[in-house]
């Protein structure tokens, strides 16, 4: 069976954890987990009749005292970028990230994932700046690891773009 790593990428308390979980083991759970370090999680996926394992790298998130290791990036096959659609910053954090693992691996397809669409009365990034970003050639996906919105479609988009790389 093929096997490609996948990097989770973003900011603290974005929801990658809970997104790898939701997708995994199809959990959600409202406590906050930090994530130290990495948490190596896996998944088999069909993909146009091909088996896949998906490696999946859930990334401690960046802040002020947490820079990301970009040793861990290497052998990635491709990254999902995570935004919390309820705070601006972390959009801008996940297109800094998105440069610093172009500098790191090189090109590699991605997927940018902006979760917590359960939570539309806080919304903070307009949509005018999302579709910049897809007119750019960026694959956006709404999410909610809450409800498991658009969750399964983001991880299908970076299996179905690592396969045929």
């Amino acid at each position: 069976m093929i096997q490609k790593k996948i990097c989770l990428l973003g900011t603290f308390a974005v929801g990658k954890t809970s997104l790898t979980d939701r997708f995994v083991e199809s959990i959600f759970s409202d406590r906050y987990r930090t994530t130290v370090g990495v948490r190596i999680c896996k998944k088999a996926v069909e993909i146009g009749h091909q088996p896949l394992n998906l490696i999946i790298w859930d990334l401690a998130g960046e802040d002020e005292l947490v820079v990301l290791r970009t040793e861990y990036l290497r052998g990635a096959s491709g990254y999902i970028l995570v935004a919390d659609g309820t705070r601006r910053d972390t959009l801008d954090k996940a297109i800094d990230l998105h440069g610093r693992a172009r500098a790191t691996l090189g090109e590699l397809p991605f997927v940018l994932a902006v979760n917590k669409t359960d939570r539309t009365e806080d919304w903070a990034i307009d949509e005018s700046v999302l579709e910049q970003h897809s007119k750019e050639g960026w694959p956006v996906v709404l999410t909610s690891a809450k409800s498991g919105q658009g969750v399964e479609e983001v991880f299908t988009a970076i299996a179905e773009k690592v396969a045929s790389g």
